[in-house]
């Protein structure tokens, strides 16, 4: 009997031990951080799974609402305890979006929990591009969550509107330094061969000439190109330039226009008496621009001579040469 009643003893201590060990107490999570609420969980041996959100008035943005099972209930480690996030109250105050750049004012729109609506965009004297310059709701009013703000940007001061000059008829480089004059920039240039025309004149222009421009546009030109001889040797241009002379370093920039596209090969300081030389691929029908200073530097004249053994050299009256 005395054996018995020690072997049920041990067997129910023994079961005890074990139960307690698998069973743990949940604990109060309402009005608790949803971070604090995942690591108390997680030492506890528990999985977190969050049900749902709402919004509550008396419970802060991300903090727990509801949860299941209540606090104080014994589960066993290894289950889920569900539980409900608030997202802070149905109404706000509306935040200040005007002075700050449209991305930032869409992080705050997002973060409140508010919808972006219309975007208009104006020009405006003294105002920053992409900054907001008027919102609705005006800012300090109370707004529902979920609603739509609409904005207001600016695009900065307005442009100049220009006049566009006449091209066709003058020669492509008196074209281009029109152009550079008028603060427009070259866009195109295609080339056709007319017979009835002289060499290397514009034939078209688009815009067309007396048409109203913003200051900055393209203007894409045709221009007449002499009948192609024999080739002789393909291969590369060789480009020099020599630097003015002066006193103080001169910004220097060689800018190409071949197949429609025009970018910059070379743009540096460099020192006054600087020879450069660039060697560029061979287009037969590209446009080159030399700028000094940001101003176009002009070639009055360009003479050829074929050299032995493969050389077409091409010297500009002008600190500007070429060399193929």
């Amino acid at each position: 009997m005395f054996f018995t009643i020690a072997l049920v003893s041990g067997y129910l201590t023994l079961k005890l031990i074990v139960r307690s060990g698998d069973v743990v107490v949940v604990p109060d999570l309402v009005g608790k951080d949803v971070v604090y609420a995942l690591e108390i969980l997680t030492e506890l041996g528990l999985n977190t799974k969050v049900s749902s959100f709402e919004y509550r008035t008396d419970v802060p943005k991300n903090h727990v609402a509801h949860q299941q099972p209540a606090a104080g209930a014994e589960i066993k480690k290894g289950r889920d305890v569900r539980i409900i996030l608030s997202k802070g109250p149905k109404t706000l105050v509306m935040p200040n979006l005007v002075g700050i750049d449209i991305r930032e004012a869409k992080i705050i729109i997002e973060e409140n929990g508010l919808l972006p609506g219309t975007i208009s965009k104006t020009y405006s004297k003294g105002t920053v591009t992409g900054e907001v310059i008027a919102q609705t709701p005006l800012a300090g009013t109370v707004v529902q969550r979920g609603e739509a703000i609409d904005l207001l940007i600016g695009l900065g001061k307005h442009p100049t509107i220009l006049k566009m000059p006449h091209l066709k008829g003058l020669s492509t480089e008196n074209a281009i330094l029109l152009l550079d004059r008028s603060h427009l920039k070259v866009g195109q240039i295609q080339s056709v061969q007319r017979d009835n025309v002289p060499p290397d004149t514009v034939v078209e222009q688009k815009p067309l000439s007396g048409y109203p421009v913003l200051a900055g546009s393209l203007v894409h030109l045709t221009v007449n190109r002499a009948k192609k001889g024999p080739i002789l040797h393909q291969g590369l241009y060789l480009f020099h330039h020599r630097v003015c002379h002066g006193f103080l370093k001169s910004h220097v920039r060689l800018r190409i226009n071949a197949f429609g596209v025009a970018y910059d090969l070379y743009d540096a300081f460099e020192a006054p008496g600087k020879d450069i030389w660039l060697i560029t691929p061979e287009y037969p029908e590209a446009t080159f621009f030399v700028y000094e200073d940001g101003e176009l530097i002009p070639s009055p004249s360009i003479t050829f001579r074929y050299e032995e053994p493969f050389f077409w050299k091409f010297e500009i009256q002008c600190p500007i040469s070429f060399t193929k």
